[in-house]
């Protein structure tokens, strides 16, 4: 499913918390890894000063091979992997761009933020324009403020988001190929908003069969989803249905599932029992402590 792993980095430990997950799915998917560190050229002018014979030409160069220094310190550290290290000069996320889109089925995996300054990028505002103009899947895991560089994440358990619409399935074959290959517990999730359309005497009389009626139309659809993927050769599936928006039922079950992360797609389709997944996924992308797994749906 995927031939090769983009890692961004700014230099800082913030972003390179992305690394723990990114040896974990390396080894475990057996693909090459690219690390990629962007210099902004713009920003070097500040540290120039040509009356002193610190011309920006210079300035760049110096910041150049510190930065190839540094990307060949964190290839050591992936144990078994082919790993090659890669500095450009420009806007990160063009770059970025740039270098994923030359293999569809490279897979971004970035924090979603970083600390900023001459030598660094705001890692929110690039992700997420990275989120918006890459073609390729994307990994995105939310950095803290103590967070692990070191070793490698032990990740057990994705949690799908489902809605019932063949966009929100493409995520499937991804999870499949993931669970297999990193032995991974599935969960599915299909949550429903219920309709605010009734007057309080009908939803108070509607509310009991409503419920119970999408209760067994999730736990149908879902239990369907789960016979496909075991014959695909998944064993530990299981389906979880929730009653509320789709973002925060997402994110709850993210917080209380332990060393999971979430895969769902950029967008599906909206209606009673159903999510409008690209609002769905901004909203987990945001606020969800967990790293999410974004597939984009053709």
């Amino acid at each position: 499913m995927y031939t090769r792993m983009l890692i961004p980095l700014d230099g800082s430990t913030v972003a390179e918390q992305v690394l723990p997950y990114a040896r974990f799915l390396a080894k475990g998917l057996a693909i090459p890894v690219d690390l990629l560190e962007v210099v902004d050229a713009d920003a070097l002018q500040l540290l120039a000063d040509p009356e002193r014979g610190r011309y920006i030409d210079i300035v760049l160069a110096e910041k150049m091979q510190s930065c190839r220094s540094y990307l060949n310190t964190i290839a050591r550290s992936f144990d078994g992997s082919q790993v090659q290290c890669f500095v450009a000069s420009g806007k990160a996320e063009e770059i970025i761009i740039e270098k994923a889109g030359g293999e569809a089925n490279t897979l971004i995996v970035m924090a979603t933020h970083g600390r900023s300054g001459i030598q660094r990028w705001l890692l929110g505002s690039v992700a997420e324009k990275v989120l918006n103009g890459a073609n390729n899947h994307l990994l995105l895991v939310r950095a803290r403020e103590q967070g692990k560089t070191d070793g490698e994440a032990a990740l057990k358990t994705v949690v799908v988001a489902l809605d019932g619409s063949p966009l929100a399935e493409k995520v499937l074959p991804h999870v499949v190929d993931l669970a297999k290959k990193v032995k991974l517990k599935v969960v599915f999730i299909r949550a429903y908003a219920l309709p605010s359309t009734f007057t309080a005497e009908e939803y108070g009389s509607h509310q009991t069969d409503l419920i119970d009626h999408l209760e067994w139309e999730a736990r149908d659809y879902l239990e369907k989803k789960i016979r496909e993927v075991k014959e695909q050769g998944l064993v530990d599936v299981e389906p979880v249905v929730k009653f509320g928006y789709g973002a925060e039922e997402i994110i709850a079950l993210g917080r209380d599932t332990q060393d999971n992360f979430i895969a769902m797609c950029t967008h599906g389709s909206s209606g009673i029992g159903r999510w409008l997944l690209g609002s769905v996924t901004q909203r987990v992308v945001q606020h969800s402590g967990d790293p999410v797994l974004i597939i984009r749906a053709a």
